[in-house]
């Protein structure tokens, strides 16, 4: 029996194309008015589990609810879903109006009802004067707001999302992106949402599925997996400037770091790490850049943190802040200094570890060391 509180539930679910295992054992609550976002890289099995919500894949074990009604087996317009492709699909001999119209008159939907839902839909995205327009004449943000207000006249439960984003240019996908949160917010329905851009996963989620090779790396609200990621590949590929990780050995007193035998810096083990890490055990130490800071804008409330002079070796400045990559025995990392920062690749710099913002793995299983 699943949890009345949930939307979506999906139970120990496998999915395997001849020897190819796609998705593995996978187990996922998803509560009444989540903004789920599946992330992870081409090939990780998060539009393939999308699909299988949808029912445009059957699954080769596992099941799936939703509204606590087993749906596993149901076909696709039964399930309570409006689903938005990447490829917007819509019909082009079609006008707007008769786009969002098409699918509830197959239903069979009363006229006025049709009418009442198509000017709710194009009011909310902002479309109405689009509505006798033919997808040729509809630039592509517009193009995918009717493909977002065909799923919205279907009045359902769970909106899906595969990729809607990924055809636009990057000032569409930002605008596109607070469209939809905002529509997320006046419905509160429940919205799943495929993506492999870490921005759109952090701005538009409640919670975030990390996925690898179809197993689930992580689950959590988007600031549980930027500062506390399970292991190292959620701590590689959430963030850009990726996680700097620093190898280093357990001593007395802290964790050993830029060199061998004694010769390198010894830092504090940050506060996060309440367990006691035997000495001579290998960590890696994961800060991610806005944590190595220069002195100016370094935070002077921090419990534990370390000054560390390298070489720079390359200056990136964004406008808002200038990255600064040191280099320090061989170890290369990077840090965010401020945007006024005057440095040159070549000249030794002073960066402030902030060691509270800190995390430690262990290199043999790659979890995080609590």
């Amino acid at each position: 029996m699943t949890d009345l509180s949930n939307s979506v539930s999906i139970r120990d679910l496998s999915l395997s194309f001849g020897a190819v295992t796609v998705l593995q054992n996978l187990d996922l609550d998803i509560k009444d008015g989540e903004f789920l976002v599946l992330l992870g890289s081409s090939g990780c099995g998060k539009s393939t589990l999308l699909n299988c919500i949808a029912g445009l894949l059957e699954p080769t074990d596992g099941q799936i609810f939703i509204k606590d009604r087993n749906v596993t087996w149901e076909e696709p317009k039964d399930r309570g879903i409006g689903m938005v492709f990447q490829s917007y699909a819509l019909y082009p001999q079609m006008t707007v109006e008769k786009n969002l119209s098409f699918g509830l008159k197959v239903a069979g939907m009363p006229k006025d009802e049709i009418e009442k839902r198509i000017a709710r839909a194009a009011g909310i995205l902002q479309i109405e004067p689009l509505l006798q327009r033919k997808p040729a004449a509809l630039s592509g943000g517009q193009r995918q707001r009717v493909a977002i207000g065909r799923a919205l006249v279907r009045d359902v439960d769970v909106f899906l999302f595969d990729e809607p984003l990924s055809n636009l240019d990057a000032k569409l996908r930002s605008e596109l992106r607070v469209e939809i949160k905002r529509l997320h917010q006046s419905l509160k329905n429940t919205m799943i949402y495929v993506t492999h851009d870490q921005i759109e996963a952090m701005t538009l989620a409640t919670k975030i599925v990390v996925l690898k090779e179809g197993i689930v790396q992580q689950v959590g609200t988007p600031a549980e997996i930027y500062n506390r990621p399970a292991n190292l590949f959620v701590a590689d590929f959430m963030g850009s400037p990726a996680m700097n990780m620093l190898k280093g050995t357990a001593v007395a007193g802290g964790i050993q770091l830029f060199g061998a035998g004694g010769q390198g810096v010894t830092v504090k083990v940050p506060p996060s790490v309440t367990s006691a890490i035997p000495e001579g055990k290998q960590v890696i130490l994961g800060l991610r850049p806005e944590a190595i800071s220069d002195e100016g804008s370094a935070d002077a409330n921090a419990a534990a943190s370390a000054r560390i002079d390298a070489d720079v070796t390359i200056v990136e400045p964004t406008g808002s802040d200038t990255f600064v990559t040191g280099k320090l025995d061989g170890t290369t990392f990077t840090g965010r200094a401020r945007a006024e920062t005057m440095v040159e690749p070549g000249q030794s710099f002073r960066f402030v570890f902030n060691l509270d913002k800190a995390v430690v793995f262990d290199p043999e299983t790659g979890k995080r060391i609590d």
